[in-house]
């Protein structure tokens, strides 16, 4: 195990970290201004490889295989093409093999921008302002991402290196599967820990939920909007309906986070977010058809199995109240997100160089904190046996308009991960 980290060395990475964050920045908002939702990643993806080339690493370049996935825990089902869904890692191999490996894991995929109108930066510009970078996945979390690169960057600016393994990933589909992650680990990458530095502040997420994805399909009797009240089934109304029943199983649910270990204390860990709604076909018709999208959580420790069965007798009571539904029952489909829970535990070594770390850069203790969002710490927790931390910089709007991340908090989660990565790994002077 590598010795605790001298001052004096200490406050040189801490210094290496802040004289190239002008350069980190820079390379931020290159990033930012490459369009990156799903299924068209490809061009960060090539961004990133190159970065990765560029700094002498060992680079994998691959695409996702979904076959080769589809059987694996953790697999999440989809309904999208792979064609264009490649995953990149870069491979520091330190040359004494002196320390303990680390997986450095970001997502380069972002969500839709929304309508452009009600954005006052561009949402691909990296613009920034008052200290905030601006742009979709400014935050979440192509700053996380590039930390690590500039992390590296800074040891090898300072004269050192990682004695251990350091894999540094950029996979896709964190937003709506996690299946990059897992196409990582059936890859065969492995690591003594793994580091996600997803923008929750800097805290240590101590848990997150288990997101699942279901669209629920709604038939109607459809009928001349002109006909006498009552005639036909308006599908859009039987949704609505389903929706509104819904509710209730969500405070069903929220309730039962007193007999959990780590959301007894969370305001409302678990919500049924209606994220997409679609039906009819013709103003002037009843419509025939509705189909809505809900994201739903489970616990840590909760069966995705029993889950989805509740799920499903729920909209099926519910749907038996409503004569029509009665007679034609919706259908439930799963097309997303079927992802466990996950607590960090028994990570205690990890956990004491991330506290060092933390204190020394922002000269406090580190918090903690259990999320109701999810991340791809869950990969490595529960299916490689590999301690998951999850800490980042600040974001205000992810998901949302005029998503920014806060420069100076990327700067001290940048020290800190340096400091992490030189502890944890121990280094090495880049020449023999």
């Amino acid at each position: 195990m590598p010795d605790p980290l001298p001052d004096p060395l200490r406050a040189r990475i801490i210094d290496a970290v802040e004289r190239g964050f002008g350069a980190q920045t820079e390379m931020l908002r290159q990033l930012v201004r490459i369009p990156s939702q799903r299924g068209a990643e490809s061009a960060a993806q090539d961004f990133m490889a190159a970065a990765y080339r560029q700094r002498g690493y060992a680079v994998d370049h691959w695409r996702i295989d979904i076959d080769a996935i589809r059987h694996l825990p953790g697999f999440s089902p989809v309904a999208v093409s792979y064609d264009n869904a490649y995953n990149v890692v870069g491979t520091h191999r330190g040359r004494t093999q002196a320390g303990r490996s680390l997986i450095i894991n970001g997502h380069i995929d972002v969500v839709p921008v929304g309508p452009l109108d009600k954005w006052t930066m561009d949402p691909y510009g990296g613009d920034i302002h008052d200290g905030w970078l601006y742009g979709r996945g400014a935050g979440d979390m192509k700053a996380g991402l590039l930390a690590g690169v500039a992390a590296l960057d800074a040891l090898r600016a300072a004269g050192l290196q990682p004695a251990g393994t350091v894999h540094l990933q950029s996979v896709v589909e964190e937003e709506c599967t996690g299946n990059g992650a897992l196409a990582c680990l059936a890859r065969g990458y492995r690591a003594d820990a793994a580091f996600i530095l997803e923008p929750f502040e800097p805290k240590l997420m101590r848990a997150q939920v288990g997101p699942m994805w279901f669209q629920v399909q709604v038939e109607g009797d459809p009928q001349h909007a002109s006909a006498f009240a009552g005639a036909g089934a308006n599908a859009i109304e039987k949704a609505i309906f389903l929706i509104g029943e819904l509710k209730q199983l969500e405070v069903e649910w929220n309730a039962r986070k007193a007999q959990t270990r780590y959301y007894c204390n969370h305001p409302h860990p678990i919500n049924f977010n209606l994220g997409k709604i679609a039906g009819g076909d013709w103003g002037s018709s009843v419509p025939a058809w509705c189909h809505f999208d809900m994201r739903v959580a489970v616990y840590p420790g909760q069966s995705l199995a029993d889950a989805r069965a509740e799920i499903e007798a729920f909209i099926a009571a519910a749907a038996a109240k409503d004569a029509f539904l009665a007679r034609h029952p919706p259908r439930i489909v799963y097309h997303g997100f079927m992802a466990e829970g996950y607590a960090l535990e028994d990570a205690e070594d990890a956990e004491a160089v991330l506290r060092s770390s933390h204190e020394r850069v922002f000269g406090r203790a580190l918090e903690e904190h259990s999320t109701s969002a999810a991340t791809d710490a869950r990969f490595f927790g529960l299916y490689a046996d590999t301690p998951a931390i999850v800490y980042g910089p600040l974001c205000k709007m992810p998901h949302g308009f005029d998503e920014a991340v806060d420069l100076d908090s990327l700067r001290r989660v940048t020290q800190t991960l340096a400091l992490f990565i030189a502890g944890w790994c121990g280094v090495e002077p880049i020449e023999a």
